[in-house]
């Protein structure tokens, strides 16, 4: 018998409850070497590469891709690359996560990662038995869950090694026989017997889709959301009640990724639960933009603004504060958090005691930490924390906006771009680059003098910038 193992969900971090399998890097049934990368999983804001420990196979991968799972789920099967099928499907069928149930190996994209196997629930409550001949191909387990559902071997499609029947190929026929889990009915027939998930199902059947002909992406040709989300553009509604995806042509349904998710988690918490007071403020920005030229361009003007920036929470340390349960953590260094726009959303990385960095330094810094961000590789104290955030815009030709706080941080500044404008330089009028600034703050733990003077102490730096 094969010394099989599982692969399950790993878990970063106390915070950390689920992870999305991103993309699988190595091949059902093909070896892989100590410190390959096995999978890419997506936490709240970054991908992790989850690296082999020892030389070894995933003889069945059983999680689909962009397929969302808590901790200590059952992601694949670690055995010999002979190792028999049937074997695998008893141990998936066996297999228990830390302190659960035993786990379903093709539980549906919205379902709780710790159900019984479907069949085995069949088995709970009274059903019709069968016996099947000993002379049918097919595995221990589903064996016992066929009969224990009442089922016929012609009931069943194997999908297995020389037309042997596995567990999975039971699952199917299980759900095949009942109606499925659907906020509707059911107007294609025959589709109900499609081996998809309830959630891909749903998308289809709401949309008049057709999953028969439809090869699945997923584990052992599942068809999960995202192959039914590719189909949207190209197949017409039929459905009496369509979603609001079928309402109009050229609409694309794009799933909110984990990251995307938690961004609007925080946000939403932030506005709803900190009192935000906006201070704003425009300085003259030509002496700065001067330096840095005669400097040779050390840094982008972001990094003299994020220097500007620590030295003023040094002189004003009541803004350099962080809120946790009614409590005002105030800071010896600034952790400066920057906004960084990636491909699937906004993360803040955190120059760390800028306040004892020069400008070049932070320039090295902060291009090493936007790179990591846009590539997904940032460690979680990268981007967790901080004790002030600076989100600039005005590389986007924005005048002025107000910025949300990024809890648990008390403020963060919102730069926009230096156009020329109309500035009294000392009773003189001129035409000079203004820069706006927008301080937002936590009411509960900044008042709104403390603002002030910040802002007073910053457009110092920026329009005296010999000072940094």
């Amino acid at each position: 018998m094969a010394v099989l193992k599982p692969f399950t969900m790993p878990k970063w971090g106390i915070e950390m409850t689920e992870g999305t399998v991103a993309k699988w890097q190595v091949e059902e049934g093909k070896p892989f070497a100590k410190g390959d990368v096995i999978v890419l999983i997506e936490t709240d804001k970054i991908t992790n590469e989850v690296e082999a420990e020892t030389d070894g196979c995933l003889v069945r991968l059983i999680a689909d891709e962009q397929q969302t799972l808590p901790v200590g789920a059952l992601l694949g099967v670690m055995g010999p690359p002979d190792s028999d099928a049937g074997e695998v499907d008893t141990f998936i069928a066996g297999y228990t996560p830390s302190g659960g149930e035993p786990e379903r190996a093709d539980r549906s994209d919205d379902a709780p990662a710790t159900k019984a196997p479907a069949a085995l629930k069949q088995a709970a409550s009274p059903a019709p038995k069968s016996t099947i001949s000993s002379d049918i191909a097919m595995s221990p387990a589903a064996r016992f869950a066929a009969e224990a559902a009442g089922l016929q071997a012609s009931d069943i499609t194997p999908s297995g090694r020389n037309g042997r029947i596995t567990r999975q190929d039971v699952d199917k026929a299980v759900r095949g026989r009942r109606q499925p889990d659907l906020s509707g009915p059911i107007d294609l027939p025959g589709q109900e017997r499609v081996y998809a998930s309830p959630l891909a199902r749903r998308i289809a059947v709401q949309n008049g889709i057709d999953l028969s002909n439809l090869n699945g992406s997923g584990a052992r040709g599942r068809i999960c959301k995202a192959d039914v989300l590719a189909l949207m553009g190209d197949v017409p509604s039929a459905s009496p009640t369509p979603s609001p995806s079928s309402l109009e042509e050229g609409i694309e349904v794009v799933a909110m990724t984990a990251m995307r998710k938690t961004i609007a988690k925080r946000l939403t918490q932030a506005k709803q639960d900190i009192p935000h007071i906006y201070l704003r403020r425009s300085v003259r920005a030509d002496r700065l933009i001067a330096l840095r030229k005669s400097e040779g361009k050390p840094g982008t003007l972001n990094d003299y603004l994020i220097r500007a920036c620590a030295v003023a929470l040094m002189e004003v340390p009541k803004i350099n504060v962080q809120m946790h349960d009614g409590a005002i953590h105030q800071f010896a260094h600034a952790d400066i958090a920057m906004a960084v726009a990636t491909e699937k959303g906004l993360i803040t990385p955190i120059v760390k005691k800028a306040d004892e960095l020069s400008v070049g330094a932070i320039a090295k810094r902060t291009k090493d930490l936007v790179r990591r961000a846009q590539a997904g590789t940032l460690k979680a104290n990268e981007f967790q924390g901080g004790s002030f955030s600076i989100s600039n815009l005005g590389g986007f030709e924005i005048d002025e906006f107000d910025a949300i706080i990024n809890p648990p941080q008390g403020a963060i500044l919102a730069v926009g771009k230096a156009r020329n404008a109309p500035f009294d330089d000392g009773g003189d009028l001129r035409l000079l680059p203004v820069m706006h600034l927008s301080l937002s703050c936590d009411h509960r733990a900044i008042d709104g003098v403390d603002g002030a003077r910040f802002l007073e102490v910053l457009a110092g730096l920026i329009e005296h910038p010999e000072r940094l």
